[in-house]
């Protein structure tokens, strides 16, 4: 098997892959995603133990268990494009031998489950509620760089979405992907469910205006309208889509869960956010120990 060179898999001295600075044997088969550096030990602080810790740059992980689950978290940053970095060096952690720098034969599948914030585009579902993302619908760009497939309820669903959008020609082409059906299914008492709209930035991309004029200027409306059979936009982030895109093509089990801060809508901010996270962490947390 053909060998991955250097300048393509990079190795720090210690061990470690480039970026995350984690070794094979220091990433758990659970892993949850923040995009906050600081937001990880407000996490690892609820693990019975912590078995390693590791700090590069925006990427910080702990290790530990909860009673006899490992679990992983790992700050992402903010945006897919350092989602195509965690995603692509979680899965090379556990599907590559460093030793040789060859793919395995046998590959393992993580799950993978994002904790973050975003705003609401339905005025029903307020601040301070929590979204599981059904599918994760990008218009950042980022799987056009892969090769990839929607089955046909995708396809027919991103047809309806560009149609009422507009949003192709002068932007890139979304895409979409479904969550993992193993790990959606245990996230429904207390969880609004829906699309979730992945943008390549937060203030034009998103529909917020400060001094720059926007080229669709009708967009929030259009994504709050938007209907596909029994599904509707929940809201918009910066990270759902590249994770479920790269998940789906790594083979991963991948879901992402949201505290609702702002409501684009009603027009609506949290009072206080980093509580609406915490309870989410926790209610997550407690999930995931017993998968």
């Amino acid at each position: 098997m053909q060998q991955i060179a250097e300048s393509e898999l990079i190795i720090n001295p210690r061990g470690a892959i480039y970026h995350l600075d984690i070794k094979p044997e220091e990433l758990a088969e659970n892993i949850i995603t923040v995009g906050d550096p600081d937001r990880v030990q407000v996490v690892s602080k609820y693990f019975d133990k912590i078995e390693s810790k590791s700090h590069h740059r925006e990427f910080v992980s702990h290790s530990g268990r909860i009673g006899k689950k490992r679990i992983t978290v790992v700050s992402t940053g903010i945006g897919t494009d350092n989602i195509d970095i965690v995603l692509n060096e979680l899965d090379a952690l556990t599907n590559i031998d460093f030793t040789t720098r060859t793919i395995k034969k046998d590959l393992k599948q993580l799950n993978i489950i994002r904790i973050g914030t975003s705003g609401s585009l339905q005025s029903g579902i307020p601040v301070d509620s929590f979204v599981v993302s059904t599918h994760g619908l990008g218009i950042d760009n980022l799987l056009n760089f892969y090769h990839h497939r929607e089955n046909e309820e995708e396809k027919q669903l991103l047809h309806s979405f560009v149609t009422l959008t507009q949003l192709h020609n002068r932007f890139s082409y979304p895409y979409i992907n479904s969550a993992s059906a193993s790990l959606i299914k245990h996230f429904v008492n207390g969880f609004h469910h829906g699309i979730t709209v992945t943008c390549p930035g937060f203030y034009g991309p998103q529909g917020r205006v400060l001094r720059l004029g926007l080229s669709n200027p009708n967009l929030i409306d259009r994504l709050t309208q938007f209907q596909f059979g029994s599904h509707r936009i929940a809201n918009f982030e910066m990270e759902t889509a590249g994770i479920y895109g790269l998940g789906k093509i790594l083979n991963h089990h991948c879901l992402s869960i949201s505290a609702i801060v702002a409501n684009r809508i009603t027009k609506q901010f949290s009072k206080d956010g980093n509580a609406a996270v915490e309870k989410l962490i926790v209610n997550t947390l407690e999930i995931v120990s017993d998968l």
